[in-house]
């Protein structure tokens, strides 16, 4: 699969993976500042953003994706950051391909299983007949009962784009739908010696304290660092974000 990119920058090749229902237009303004440092490889992963939508969404397949990318780029190796799927999408990857990645950073995700919690969000998405609706007011109103919190909503509303029919989604809703399962299972793999950098969130449960041995069972070399901010970090925090991934990237190398 051909995935969409947004590249900038010099240097060593950093490769950013966005979360679920995100792009990477969601990181241009810090992919600017890493452009500084590194030829930054901002990607839209499949089913989202501009890259292709498919009926198959896993960690699998998505490794499969960026191992191609890889080979498109020609990149041998690079420095991998993913947050939230991103994340356990650049967690597999290295587990299946620990020669291509250099360094690892993962935002606020564990390699473990999660419970499902996004339904509510798929089921508001899914329940919108987007052909009714004149305005992204309109449509962030009919959103709201069900989905209360206006900085989630802003977000999800990225995801709208005005064809010649009216309002479409970019993102592939059933897709995503369907293999929402797959999304929250764990990964595996022979562990990844190789450093990895953990940025994760003190005020969500997606890391906890007691996920730190199944990090490094598979991350062994991983270095965990805790902020008081919310699951997305670096657009909450991305001063600090910004100095801590710069600092553990340009270390040693």
């Amino acid at each position: 699969m051909k995935l969409f990119v947004q590249t900038q920058g010099d240097g060593f090749p950093l490769v950013i993976l966005h979360g679920l229902f995100g792009s990477s237009d969601n990181w241009q303004t810090l992919a600017k500042r890493f452009a500084v440092h590194f030829r930054v490889y901002a990607i839209d992963l499949r089913n989202h953003g501009r890259s292709p939508h498919i009926e198959i969404q896993s960690y699998a397949a998505m490794s499969g994706d960026l191992l191609e990318f890889f080979h498109d780029h020609g990149l041998s190796e690079a420095f991998v950051l993913g947050h939230s799927m991103g994340g356990k999408t650049a967690m597999q990857f290295a587990l299946d391909h620990p020669t291509m990645v250099k360094k690892l950073v993962v935002i606020d995700i564990a390699p473990k299983e999660y419970p499902a919690r996004h339904d509510h969000i798929l089921e508001a998405l899914l329940g919108l007949d987007l052909a009714k609706y004149k305005s992204r007011i309109e449509i962030e109103r009919t959103l709201a009962p069900q989905i209360p919190n206006s900085a989630t909503r802003q977000f999800l509303m990225k995801n709208l784009q005005r064809t010649d029919e009216g309002f479409a989604w970019k993102i592939n809703l059933k897709s995503i739908s369907s293999s929402y399962d797959e999304m929250n299972r764990a990964i595996s793999g022979f562990p990844f010696s190789h450093p990895a950098l953990f940025v994760h969130s003190l005020t969500t449960d997606y890391v906890r304290q007691k996920d730190e041995p199944a990090i490094r069972a598979l991350f062994p070399g991983a270095h965990l660092i805790g902020l008081n901010v919310g699951h997305w970090i670096h657009a909450e925090a991305p001063d600090d974000f910004f100095r801590i991934v710069l600092d553990f990237l340009r270390q040693d190398s």
